[in-house]
Protein backbone atom coordinates (compact mmCIF):
# COMPACT_ATOMS: atom_id res chain seq x y z
CA UNK A 1 0.00 0.00 0.00
CA UNK A 2 1.03 3.67 -0.93
CA UNK A 3 2.26 5.89 2.22
CA UNK A 4 1.12 8.84 2.94
CA UNK A 5 2.91 11.75 4.50
CA UNK A 6 1.12 14.34 7.09
CA UNK A 7 1.94 18.15 6.47
CA UNK A 8 4.96 18.60 9.04
CA UNK A 9 2.58 21.20 11.41
CA UNK A 10 0.14 18.41 11.22
CA UNK A 11 1.64 16.07 14.30
CA UNK A 12 2.28 18.20 17.10
CA UNK A 13 3.55 17.77 20.94
CA UNK A 14 -0.16 17.11 22.54
CA UNK A 15 -2.74 16.39 19.43
CA UNK A 16 -2.94 16.60 15.92
CA UNK A 17 -3.97 19.92 14.62
CA UNK A 18 -4.32 22.00 11.12
CA UNK A 19 -5.91 24.17 8.70
CA UNK A 20 -8.98 22.95 6.99
CA UNK A 21 -7.94 22.70 3.27
CA UNK A 22 -4.43 23.28 3.95
CA UNK A 23 -2.66 21.28 6.22
CA UNK A 24 -5.66 19.51 7.16
CA UNK A 25 -7.49 17.15 4.24
CA UNK A 26 -9.72 14.51 4.20
CA UNK A 27 -7.31 12.35 3.22
CA UNK A 28 -4.97 12.93 6.34
CA UNK A 29 -8.38 11.86 8.39
CA UNK A 30 -8.42 8.52 6.50
CA UNK A 31 -4.76 7.93 7.09
CA UNK A 32 -4.05 8.66 10.88
CA UNK A 33 -7.57 6.76 11.46
CA UNK A 34 -5.74 3.41 9.33
CA UNK A 35 -2.06 4.55 11.15
CA UNK A 36 -3.93 4.27 14.56
CA UNK A 37 -5.50 1.00 14.12
CA UNK A 38 -1.84 -0.45 13.22
CA UNK A 39 -0.68 0.94 16.67
CA UNK A 40 -3.57 -0.91 18.24
CA UNK A 41 -2.59 -3.99 16.56
CA UNK A 42 0.59 -3.78 17.28
CA UNK A 43 -0.31 -3.07 21.06
CA UNK A 44 -2.24 -6.24 20.86
CA UNK A 45 -5.75 -4.43 21.59
CA UNK A 46 -7.06 -5.35 17.90
CA UNK A 47 -10.40 -7.67 19.40
CA UNK A 48 -10.63 -4.11 21.29
CA UNK A 49 -13.13 -0.86 20.42
CA UNK A 50 -12.25 2.56 19.46
CA UNK A 51 -14.37 5.14 20.35
CA UNK A 52 -14.99 8.05 18.07
CA UNK A 53 -16.53 11.77 18.82
CA UNK A 54 -16.57 14.86 16.94
CA UNK A 55 -16.87 18.74 17.66
CA UNK A 56 -19.95 21.30 16.05
CA UNK A 57 -16.89 22.41 13.43
CA UNK A 58 -18.19 22.26 10.11
CA UNK A 59 -15.20 20.12 8.89
CA UNK A 60 -15.89 18.02 11.87
CA UNK A 61 -18.54 15.65 10.00
CA UNK A 62 -16.24 14.94 7.16
CA UNK A 63 -13.18 14.20 9.14
CA UNK A 64 -14.78 12.11 11.34
CA UNK A 65 -16.25 9.91 8.73
CA UNK A 66 -13.16 9.56 7.00
CA UNK A 67 -11.52 8.85 10.47
CA UNK A 68 -13.87 6.19 10.82
CA UNK A 69 -13.15 4.30 7.38
CA UNK A 70 -9.33 4.54 7.97
CA UNK A 71 -10.03 2.70 11.33
CA UNK A 72 -12.18 0.21 9.83
CA UNK A 73 -9.31 -0.59 6.77
CA UNK A 74 -7.24 -1.36 9.63
CA UNK A 75 -9.72 -3.93 10.90
CA UNK A 76 -10.93 -2.26 14.10
CA UNK A 77 -14.10 -1.85 15.09
CA UNK A 78 -15.46 1.34 15.96
CA UNK A 79 -18.40 2.82 18.31
CA UNK A 80 -19.39 5.93 17.43
CA UNK A 81 -20.58 8.62 20.09
CA UNK A 82 -21.76 11.40 17.83
CA UNK A 83 -21.26 15.36 18.66
CA UNK A 84 -20.28 16.01 21.92
CA UNK A 85 -16.95 17.68 23.75
CA UNK A 86 -13.49 15.43 24.21
CA UNK A 87 -13.75 14.88 28.12
CA UNK A 88 -17.58 13.00 26.77
CA UNK A 89 -15.04 10.95 24.57
CA UNK A 90 -12.77 9.84 27.35
CA UNK A 91 -15.49 8.99 29.55
CA UNK A 92 -16.32 6.78 26.83
CA UNK A 93 -12.79 5.08 26.87
CA UNK A 94 -12.88 5.17 30.19
CA UNK A 95 -16.33 3.32 30.68
CA UNK A 96 -17.54 1.33 28.22
CA UNK A 97 -17.08 -2.41 27.90
CA UNK A 98 -14.36 -3.55 25.06
CA UNK A 99 -13.45 0.39 24.31
CA UNK A 100 -9.67 0.18 24.28
CA UNK A 101 -8.98 3.62 22.79
CA UNK A 102 -10.57 6.83 21.80
CA UNK A 103 -9.84 9.53 19.31
CA UNK A 104 -11.90 13.32 19.00
CA UNK A 105 -12.23 15.04 15.95
CA UNK A 106 -11.72 18.38 17.75
CA UNK A 107 -10.47 22.47 16.81
CA UNK A 108 -10.66 22.80 20.45
CA UNK A 109 -10.48 26.81 21.22
CA UNK A 110 -8.19 27.35 17.75
CA UNK A 111 -10.06 29.38 14.60
CA UNK A 112 -13.14 27.99 13.38
CA UNK A 113 -10.98 27.00 10.15
CA UNK A 114 -9.01 24.50 12.02
CA UNK A 115 -9.50 20.98 13.09
CA UNK A 116 -7.68 18.00 14.70
CA UNK A 117 -7.73 14.91 16.68
CA UNK A 118 -6.70 14.06 20.37
CA UNK A 119 -5.99 10.56 20.96
CA UNK A 120 -6.31 8.12 24.18
CA UNK A 121 -5.26 4.18 24.01
CA UNK A 122 -5.50 2.01 27.09
CA UNK A 123 -6.15 5.18 29.20
CA UNK A 124 -3.26 7.38 28.01
CA UNK A 125 -3.53 10.02 25.69
CA UNK A 126 -0.65 10.04 22.82
CA UNK A 127 1.48 12.39 22.03
CA UNK A 128 4.80 13.24 20.93
CA UNK A 129 6.98 10.31 20.20
CA UNK A 130 3.69 8.29 20.05
CA UNK A 131 2.36 10.44 17.45
CA UNK A 132 5.71 10.39 15.61
CA UNK A 133 5.22 6.89 15.40
CA UNK A 134 1.90 7.28 13.76
CA UNK A 135 3.07 9.33 10.82
CA UNK A 136 6.12 6.66 10.63
CA UNK A 137 3.53 4.15 10.22
CA UNK A 138 1.75 5.97 7.70
CA UNK A 139 4.67 6.98 5.31
CA UNK A 140 5.61 2.83 5.67
CA UNK A 141 1.82 2.35 3.88
CA UNK A 142 0.21 0.81 6.85
CA UNK A 143 1.88 -2.57 6.57
CA UNK A 144 4.26 -4.86 8.42
CA UNK A 145 7.32 -2.41 7.52
CA UNK A 146 5.35 -0.40 10.02
CA UNK A 147 6.60 -2.38 12.48
CA UNK A 148 9.64 -3.79 11.41
CA UNK A 149 8.43 -7.22 10.69
CA UNK A 150 7.12 -7.59 14.32
CA UNK A 151 3.12 -6.70 13.78
CA UNK A 152 0.17 -8.62 12.95
CA UNK A 153 -1.77 -8.28 9.68
CA UNK A 154 -5.29 -7.89 10.50
CA UNK A 155 -7.55 -10.42 8.91
CA UNK A 156 -11.28 -8.57 8.58
CA UNK A 157 -12.50 -5.13 8.01
CA UNK A 158 -13.87 -3.07 10.94
CA UNK A 159 -17.25 -2.31 11.64
CA UNK A 160 -19.09 0.72 13.44
CA UNK A 161 -21.89 1.26 15.51
CA UNK A 162 -23.49 4.62 16.92
CA UNK A 163 -24.15 4.59 20.61
CA UNK A 164 -25.52 7.75 22.52
CA UNK A 165 -23.26 8.23 25.82
CA UNK A 166 -24.27 11.77 26.70
CA UNK A 167 -26.83 10.84 29.22
CA UNK A 168 -24.49 7.99 30.74
CA UNK A 169 -21.70 11.19 30.94
CA UNK A 170 -23.92 13.79 32.46
CA UNK A 171 -25.49 10.99 35.03
CA UNK A 172 -22.17 9.91 35.67
CA UNK A 173 -20.78 13.70 37.10
CA UNK A 174 -24.06 13.87 39.02
CA UNK A 175 -23.83 11.02 40.90
CA UNK A 176 -20.22 12.46 42.27
CA UNK A 177 -22.97 14.79 44.59
CA UNK A 178 -23.69 13.71 47.97
CA UNK A 179 -26.78 15.46 50.09
CA UNK A 180 -24.71 18.25 51.19
CA UNK A 181 -23.87 19.82 48.43
CA UNK A 182 -26.89 18.97 46.31
CA UNK A 183 -28.80 21.38 49.66
CA UNK A 184 -26.25 23.64 49.47
CA UNK A 185 -26.42 24.49 45.19
CA UNK A 186 -30.53 25.03 45.83
CA UNK A 187 -29.73 28.53 46.62
CA UNK A 188 -26.93 29.08 43.88
CA UNK A 189 -27.51 31.41 40.58
CA UNK A 190 -24.95 30.35 38.15
CA UNK A 191 -24.02 31.24 34.62
CA UNK A 192 -23.03 29.18 31.75
CA UNK A 193 -21.89 30.32 28.66
CA UNK A 194 -20.83 27.50 25.85
CA UNK A 195 -19.83 29.89 23.40
CA UNK A 196 -22.00 27.61 20.73
CA UNK A 197 -19.32 24.74 21.32
CA UNK A 198 -19.88 21.40 21.51
CA UNK A 199 -20.73 21.65 25.59
CA UNK A 200 -23.90 22.91 24.62
CA UNK A 201 -26.43 19.98 24.58
CA UNK A 202 -24.37 18.47 27.48
CA UNK A 203 -24.67 22.01 29.56
CA UNK A 204 -28.91 22.08 28.86
CA UNK A 205 -28.97 18.40 30.20
CA UNK A 206 -27.09 18.98 33.23
CA UNK A 207 -28.39 21.97 34.47
CA UNK A 208 -32.23 20.72 33.72
CA UNK A 209 -30.80 18.01 36.86
CA UNK A 210 -29.11 20.36 39.31
CA UNK A 211 -30.52 22.22 42.25
CA UNK A 212 -29.86 25.82 41.93
CA UNK A 213 -31.37 29.03 39.48
CA UNK A 214 -29.02 28.30 36.26
CA UNK A 215 -28.90 31.07 33.30
CA UNK A 216 -27.17 29.38 30.15
CA UNK A 217 -25.73 31.57 26.79
CA UNK A 218 -25.06 30.04 23.28
CA UNK A 219 -25.85 26.57 23.56
CA UNK A 220 -26.86 25.97 20.20
CA UNK A 221 -23.86 24.47 18.09
CA UNK A 222 -22.43 26.39 15.39
CA UNK A 223 -19.10 25.78 13.97
CA UNK A 224 -19.10 29.49 12.93
CA UNK A 225 -19.34 30.57 16.52
CA UNK A 226 -21.18 33.39 16.00
CA UNK A 227 -21.34 35.15 18.89
CA UNK A 228 -17.52 34.91 20.66
CA UNK A 229 -14.45 32.46 20.12
CA UNK A 230 -14.71 29.85 22.50
CA UNK A 231 -11.87 30.69 24.40
CA UNK A 232 -12.27 30.77 28.20
CA UNK A 233 -8.16 31.90 28.76
CA UNK A 234 -9.06 35.42 26.88
CA UNK A 235 -10.90 37.76 28.73
CA UNK A 236 -12.19 39.16 25.94
CA UNK A 237 -14.33 36.00 25.55
CA UNK A 238 -16.01 36.29 28.65
CA UNK A 239 -17.63 39.42 28.24
CA UNK A 240 -21.06 38.36 27.61
CA UNK A 241 -20.80 35.76 31.13
CA UNK A 242 -19.77 39.44 33.00
CA UNK A 243 -22.42 40.91 31.66
CA UNK A 244 -24.57 38.20 32.34
CA UNK A 245 -23.43 37.92 35.46
CA UNK A 246 -23.89 41.34 36.77
CA UNK A 247 -27.13 41.50 35.09
CA UNK A 248 -28.45 38.33 37.25
CA UNK A 249 -26.83 39.11 40.19
CA UNK A 250 -25.50 36.00 39.53
CA UNK A 251 -23.21 34.00 42.32
CA UNK A 252 -20.50 33.19 39.23
CA UNK A 253 -20.75 32.31 35.55
CA UNK A 254 -18.69 29.28 34.04
CA UNK A 255 -17.80 29.07 30.17
CA UNK A 256 -15.75 26.61 28.14
CA UNK A 257 -13.72 26.28 25.13
CA UNK A 258 -14.92 24.90 22.08
CA UNK A 259 -14.72 21.35 23.10
CA UNK A 260 -15.17 21.86 27.22
CA UNK A 261 -11.69 20.65 28.27
CA UNK A 262 -11.34 23.68 29.51
CA UNK A 263 -13.27 25.71 32.22
CA UNK A 264 -12.92 29.67 32.76
CA UNK A 265 -15.28 31.30 35.80
CA UNK A 266 -15.85 34.74 36.73
CA UNK A 267 -17.10 35.40 40.06
CA UNK A 268 -19.91 37.68 41.46
CA UNK A 269 -17.85 40.74 40.54
CA UNK A 270 -17.28 39.92 36.99
CA UNK A 271 -13.57 39.19 37.49
CA UNK A 272 -12.00 35.71 35.92
CA UNK A 273 -10.19 33.54 37.95
CA UNK A 274 -6.74 32.34 36.27
CA UNK A 275 -6.28 28.94 35.91
CA UNK A 276 -4.15 28.69 38.53
CA UNK A 277 -6.51 30.08 40.97
CA UNK A 278 -9.24 27.91 39.89
CA UNK A 279 -6.63 24.70 40.90
CA UNK A 280 -6.06 26.31 44.28
CA UNK A 281 -9.89 26.13 45.32
CA UNK A 282 -9.88 22.12 43.98
CA UNK A 283 -6.93 21.59 46.04
CA UNK A 284 -8.06 23.45 49.07
CA UNK A 285 -10.97 21.27 48.88
CA UNK A 286 -8.97 18.15 47.97
CA UNK A 287 -6.76 18.72 51.40
CA UNK A 288 -9.77 18.15 53.53
CA UNK A 289 -9.86 14.68 52.84
CA UNK A 290 -6.37 13.74 51.96
CA UNK A 291 -3.68 15.53 54.22
CA UNK A 292 0.10 16.25 52.51
CA UNK A 293 -1.64 14.92 49.25
CA UNK A 294 0.23 15.78 45.98
CA UNK A 295 -1.25 18.35 43.21
CA UNK A 296 0.57 18.96 40.15
CA UNK A 297 0.39 22.14 37.95
CA UNK A 298 2.10 23.30 34.87
CA UNK A 299 5.43 25.55 35.15
CA UNK A 300 3.53 28.62 34.08
CA UNK A 301 1.68 28.28 37.78
CA UNK A 302 1.81 31.25 39.96
CA UNK A 303 4.13 31.61 43.02
CA UNK A 304 0.58 32.22 44.99
CA UNK A 305 -0.77 28.47 44.24
CA UNK A 306 2.35 26.67 45.49
CA UNK A 307 1.96 29.16 48.86
CA UNK A 308 -1.23 27.90 49.38
CA UNK A 309 -1.11 24.60 48.72
CA UNK A 310 1.55 24.56 50.89
CA UNK A 311 -0.25 26.60 53.81
CA UNK A 312 -2.65 23.82 53.31
CA UNK A 313 -0.72 20.93 54.45
CA UNK A 314 -0.34 20.11 50.21
CA UNK A 315 2.70 19.85 48.12
CA UNK A 316 3.06 21.05 44.90
CA UNK A 317 4.58 19.52 41.88
CA UNK A 318 5.29 22.05 39.16
CA UNK A 319 5.67 19.69 35.91
CA UNK A 320 6.00 20.45 31.90
CA UNK A 321 3.24 22.30 29.99
CA UNK A 322 0.66 21.04 28.12
CA UNK A 323 -2.70 18.38 29.60
CA UNK A 324 -0.75 15.55 27.89
CA UNK A 325 2.38 16.31 30.11
CA UNK A 326 0.24 16.63 33.29
CA UNK A 327 -1.83 13.59 32.86
CA UNK A 328 0.83 11.57 32.43
CA UNK A 329 2.49 12.82 35.37
CA UNK A 330 -0.29 12.22 37.48
CA UNK A 331 -0.46 8.81 36.63
CA UNK A 332 3.02 8.42 36.89
CA UNK A 333 2.66 9.68 40.77
CA UNK A 334 -0.82 8.46 41.68
CA UNK A 335 -1.66 12.45 42.36
CA UNK A 336 -5.46 13.16 42.95
CA UNK A 337 -5.95 16.07 41.37
CA UNK A 338 -4.04 18.70 38.58
CA UNK A 339 -4.57 21.54 36.41
CA UNK A 340 -3.11 24.24 33.94
CA UNK A 341 -3.21 27.58 34.01
CA UNK A 342 -5.28 27.65 30.87
CA UNK A 343 -7.66 26.11 32.51
CA UNK A 344 -7.37 22.77 31.82
CA UNK A 345 -8.55 20.30 35.15
CA UNK A 346 -8.03 16.73 35.95
CA UNK A 347 -9.64 15.08 38.71
CA UNK A 348 -8.64 11.59 39.88
CA UNK A 349 -9.78 11.49 43.57
CA UNK A 350 -13.31 9.67 42.39
CA UNK A 351 -13.22 10.71 38.73
CA UNK A 352 -10.92 9.26 35.89
CA UNK A 353 -7.78 12.00 35.80
CA UNK A 354 -8.86 13.48 31.97
CA UNK A 355 -9.59 16.98 31.86
CA UNK A 356 -13.04 17.44 32.15
CA UNK A 357 -14.65 21.24 31.88
CA UNK A 358 -18.02 19.99 32.65
CA UNK A 359 -17.13 17.70 35.13
CA UNK A 360 -14.61 20.67 36.75
CA UNK A 361 -17.53 23.03 37.13
CA UNK A 362 -19.71 20.64 39.03
CA UNK A 363 -16.87 19.94 41.32
CA UNK A 364 -16.25 23.50 42.01
CA UNK A 365 -19.94 24.29 43.02
CA UNK A 366 -19.42 21.31 45.39
CA UNK A 367 -16.03 22.26 46.74
CA UNK A 368 -17.34 26.14 47.43
CA UNK A 369 -20.08 24.36 49.37
CA UNK A 370 -17.56 21.83 51.32
CA UNK A 371 -14.78 24.85 51.97
CA UNK A 372 -17.84 27.00 53.28
CA UNK A 373 -17.01 30.45 51.37
CA UNK A 374 -18.13 31.30 47.98
CA UNK A 375 -16.26 31.40 45.08
CA UNK A 376 -15.89 35.81 45.10
CA UNK A 377 -14.53 34.57 48.81
CA UNK A 378 -11.90 32.25 47.84
CA UNK A 379 -11.31 34.40 45.35
CA UNK A 380 -10.98 37.72 46.77
CA UNK A 381 -8.82 35.84 49.61
CA UNK A 382 -6.19 34.57 47.66
CA UNK A 383 -2.48 35.74 47.33
CA UNK A 384 -1.69 39.19 45.15
CA UNK A 385 0.96 39.78 43.08
CA UNK A 386 2.22 41.30 39.92
CA UNK A 387 1.97 39.58 36.95
CA UNK A 388 2.05 39.24 33.26
CA UNK A 389 -0.19 37.25 31.05
CA UNK A 390 1.65 34.37 28.95
CA UNK A 391 3.50 36.20 26.59
CA UNK A 392 4.56 34.71 22.87
CA UNK A 393 7.67 36.62 20.90
CA UNK A 394 7.50 35.04 17.24
CA UNK A 395 10.72 32.93 16.34
CA UNK A 396 11.59 30.76 13.66
CA UNK A 397 11.33 26.79 14.61
CA UNK A 398 14.63 26.29 13.50
CA UNK A 399 15.52 28.90 16.74
CA UNK A 400 12.98 28.61 19.61
CA UNK A 401 14.52 25.72 20.97
CA UNK A 402 18.44 26.19 20.16
CA UNK A 403 17.40 30.22 22.10
CA UNK A 404 15.98 28.86 25.09
CA UNK A 405 19.14 25.90 25.37
CA UNK A 406 21.38 29.22 25.16
CA UNK A 407 19.74 31.10 27.72
CA UNK A 408 19.79 27.80 29.97
CA UNK A 409 23.58 27.54 29.44
CA UNK A 410 24.21 31.05 30.58
CA UNK A 411 22.30 30.53 33.79
CA UNK A 412 23.33 27.63 34.78
CA UNK A 413 26.99 29.19 34.17
CA UNK A 414 26.19 31.71 36.37
CA UNK A 415 24.51 29.20 38.71
CA UNK A 416 21.18 30.78 39.06
CA UNK A 417 18.07 29.48 40.81
CA UNK A 418 16.16 27.75 38.51
CA UNK A 419 13.86 24.78 37.33
CA UNK A 420 14.27 23.29 33.83
CA UNK A 421 11.61 20.72 33.22
CA UNK A 422 10.24 22.60 30.54
CA UNK A 423 12.29 25.54 29.28
CA UNK A 424 13.75 27.40 32.36
CA UNK A 425 11.88 28.95 35.02
CA UNK A 426 14.15 31.63 37.22
CA UNK A 427 13.82 32.32 41.10
CA UNK A 428 14.61 35.49 41.72
CA UNK A 429 14.32 37.21 45.25
CA UNK A 430 11.92 39.69 43.77
CA UNK A 431 9.46 36.89 41.85
CA UNK A 432 10.06 34.49 38.65
CA UNK A 433 10.18 34.26 34.66
CA UNK A 434 10.03 31.55 32.83
CA UNK A 435 10.95 31.36 29.62
CA UNK A 436 10.07 28.37 27.01
CA UNK A 437 9.77 26.97 23.27
CA UNK A 438 5.95 26.48 22.65
CA UNK A 439 5.18 23.13 21.56
CA UNK A 440 2.15 24.03 19.31
CA UNK A 441 3.55 27.01 17.32
CA UNK A 442 6.65 29.07 15.92
CA UNK A 443 6.68 31.30 19.37
CA UNK A 444 8.49 31.64 22.90
CA UNK A 445 6.38 31.42 25.51
CA UNK A 446 7.07 33.68 28.48
CA UNK A 447 5.77 34.58 31.89
CA UNK A 448 6.92 36.71 35.10
CA UNK A 449 5.64 36.69 38.62
CA UNK A 450 6.53 39.28 41.32
CA UNK A 451 5.45 41.34 44.77
CA UNK A 452 5.38 44.76 43.47
CA UNK A 453 6.04 45.85 40.29
CA UNK A 454 9.62 47.17 40.59
CA UNK A 455 10.44 43.42 40.92
CA UNK A 456 8.43 42.80 37.81
CA UNK A 457 10.01 45.57 36.03
CA UNK A 458 13.56 43.75 36.77
CA UNK A 459 12.52 40.46 36.14
CA UNK A 460 10.95 41.87 32.25
CA UNK A 461 14.40 43.54 31.95
CA UNK A 462 16.65 40.33 32.50
CA UNK A 463 14.48 38.26 30.00
CA UNK A 464 15.21 40.62 27.85
CA UNK A 465 18.49 41.14 27.97
CA UNK A 466 18.49 37.28 27.60
CA UNK A 467 17.12 37.11 24.70
CA UNK A 468 19.12 40.06 23.18
CA UNK A 469 22.48 38.06 23.77
CA UNK A 470 20.53 35.70 21.90
CA UNK A 471 19.70 37.32 18.82
CA UNK A 472 16.07 38.60 19.58
CA UNK A 473 15.80 42.00 20.02
CA UNK A 474 12.52 42.22 21.84
CA UNK A 475 10.54 44.93 24.14
CA UNK A 476 8.33 43.08 26.10
CA UNK A 477 4.95 44.55 27.14
CA UNK A 478 4.84 46.47 30.07
CA UNK A 479 1.02 47.05 32.30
Amino acid sequence: MTGHSFHPTLLREYDVRGVVDETLHEADAWALGRAFAATVVEAGLSNGRIAVCRDGRLSSPMLEAALVEGLCAGGIDVVRIGMGPTPMLYFAEASMQEVVGGIQVTGSHNPKDHNGFKIVLAGRPVFGADLQRIGEIAACGFGMAAFGGTGQRFERAGGSEGEDILPRWIEAILRRLGPMEREAMADLRIGWDTGNGAAGPAIELLTSQLPGEHHLLFTSVDGTFPNHHPDPSEVENLADLQALVAAKSLHFGCAFDGDADRLGVVDAAGRPLAGDQLLAIYALDLLLRHPGAQIVADIKSSAGLESLIRQAGGRLDLWKAGHSHIKSRMKETGALLGGETTGHVFLAEDWYGFDDGVCAAVELIAAQARLGQSVTALHAAMPTSFATPELRVPVSASRKFATVDEVRARLEAGAAAMVAIDGVRVNRGTGWWLLRASNTQEVLSLRAEAAAPEGLEALLAEIEEQLALSGLAVNLPRG
